[in-house]
C-alpha cells in the first residue's frame, strides 16, 4: 500500500496498565527521531510530560494514526472514538487474548517501520447502529464493533424476544436473551454461547439466542443488509442492552430495539502476511494437523 502520512500519532492506553508506560516511551522516541507529533492519552501522564497529553476525544479527532496499547476491550473503545473517520488503529497486546491486538510489544516500533514505508494491510471491520425506540421516540443509539446483547440483568428468569428481520417476524425467544454480532464479534460473546465463527470479510451478521428455552432455537447468519428488530417482553424483569458489553441501557415493555449494519467501518492494522485462520489457530488453541 502507499506511504501513510505519520505526522500525528496518537496512543490510547488500557487504564491502570503499568506496562503501557514502557511502551509509550518506545514509541516516543521513535517519534522524535520521525519528526512525528505524538499525543497520548491522559491516562499516561506519569510518563510523559504533560505538553504530549490530551483527552481520547481529542486524540482522535487530530491523529494520523491511533496507537491502542491493551486488549479487546480498549480497541472496542476505540472504535467508538475513531467510528466514522478512516484512522487506522494499530492494536498492541497488552491483555489476554486480543483477537484485534495483533501486535506483541517487540512489534511495535518495527510496525511503525513498516507503515511509514506502506508496507502493511488494512481490514476494514463492519460496524452496528442500534437505536432503542420508546412510544415513538429515540430513547437510545450508538454503534457497536462487536454486538448488541438484549438480556435479562437481574435474576436468572426466563424472558421473552419477538425477533422480526425486516417486515418478517421470527420468532418469540424465550431465554436469557439476544445477542446481535458482527463478524468481528463473532468470536466474542456470539462464540461463548454457542455461535458460529465468521470470518470478519463476510457480509453477514448473526443472531444467537442466550440459554435458549426452546432447544430448537438456533443461531440465525443473515445478509448485512438486514435489519434486525427485537422487541423484549421484560414483564418484572430487569431487561437491559448492552452495547459490546461496555455500556447498557435498561429497556421497558413496548420498547423496540432496532439493529443495523452502520455506514462507519473501523480499519485495523494487520500484520502483513498473517492470516486470519492463524489468529484463530493462536487464540483458541487449535492444534492444526
Amino acid at each position: 500500500m502507499k506511504q501513510r502520512s505519520l505526522e500525528r500519532i496518537g496512543v490510547i492506553i488500557k487504564p491502570s496498565e503499568p506496562r503501557a508506560i514502557a511502551v509509550v516511551k518506545r514509541i516516543a522516541e521513535w517519534c522524535v527521531q520521525r519528526g512525528a507529533k505524538l499525543l497520548v492519552d491522559e491516562r499516561g501522564n506519569g510518563s510523559l510530560s504533560k505538553g504530549l497529553c490530551a483527552p481520547e476525544e481529542e486524540i482522535a479527532g487530530k491523529s494520523d494514526l491511533l496507537v491502542v496499547l491493551g486488549g479487546d476491550g480498549t480497541m472496542i473503545a476505540a472504535a467508538r472514538l475513531v467510528a466514522g473517520r478512516d484512522t487506522p488503529v494499530l492494536g498492541v497486546n497488552l491483555g489476554s487474548l486480543g483477537y484485534l491486538t495483533e501486535f506483541t510489544v517487540e512489534e511495535t516500533i518495527p510496525a511503525l517501520e513498516s507503515l511509514a514505508h506502506g508496507d502493511y494491510e488494512i481490514d476494514s471491520r463492519a460496524m452496528l447502529d442500534w437505536t432503542v425506540m420508546r412510544d415513538e421516540h429515540i430513547v437510545g443509539e450508538g454503534s457497536v464493533l462487536n454486538d448488541v446483547v438484549v438480556n435479562n440483568g437481574g435474576l436468572a428468569r426466563v424472558f421473552e424476544v419477538d425477533c422480526s428481520v425486516g417486515t418478517n417476524y421470527v420468532t418469540t425467544y424465550r431465554g436469557d436473551g439476544l445477542i446481535v454480532a458482527t463478524p468481528t464479534g463473532s468470536t466474542a460473546y456470539n462464540l461463548s454461547a454457542g455461535g458460529p465463527i465468521i470470518h470478519p470479510d463476510t457480509k453477514a451478521i448473526s443472531i444467537v439466542p442466550i440459554c435458549p428455552h426452546t432447544l430448537t432455537n438456533r443461531p440465525l447468519v443473515l445478509p448485512d443488509s438486514s435489519e434486525v428488530t427485537l422487541e423484549p417482553k421484560p414483564r418484572d424483569l430487569e431487561v437491559t442492552l448492552t452495547s459490546d458489553g461496555q455500556e447498557g441501557l435498561p429497556l421497558k415493555p413496548g420498547d423496540q430495539v432496532r439493529v443495523k449494519k452502520s455506514g462507519r467501518a473501523f480499519n485495523i492494522i494487520r500484520p502483513v502476511g498473517k492470516d486470519y485462520f492463524q489468529i484463530l489457530r493462536d487464540k483458541l488453541r487449535w492444534s492444526g494437523r
